[in-house]
């Protein structure tokens, strides 16, 4: 039978049968470039949902709501394609949040911005 090399640094693996790194620190180097690419895609997108959910409480501060109109959350870099969950109301509206601060899209390009309970 031939000799089991470690998947990282080629040395020679001892131990159990289904070893396959020669320590743990073979395997986290392992593991880190394999998931390096998926690790990156969800890395940005959470700093981009951290950054809209920042933006939606400052606008908020205290208040239970506000209106603020779409340019203020534009020049505040807020990006409207990432967002945590939608909220339909029995009216039929339909609220977009980050995290649980959300806004409503309302007439001439005002939002209604909210806080969930």
């Amino acid at each position: 039978m031939s000799e089991k090399l470690c998947l990282e640094c080629l040395k020679p693996v001892k131990g159990r049968a289904d070893k396959r790194f020669c320590d743990d620190a073979c395997r986290n180097v392992y593991n880190n470039r394999l998931n390096s690419d998926q690790n990156n895609t969800v890395r940005n997108i959470n700093y981009i949902l951290r950054k809209n959910r920042r933006i939606l409480q400052a606008f908020l501060g205290n208040e239970k709501l506000i209106k603020t109109p779409l340019e203020k959350l534009q020049k505040e870099g807020f990006q409207f394609d990432y967002h945590t969950h939608l909220l339909r109301t029995s009216k039929g509206q339909s609220y977009v949040f980050v995290y649980e601060y959300g806004y409503l899209p309302l007439e001439n390009d005002l939002y209604l911005i909210v806080k969930q309970k």
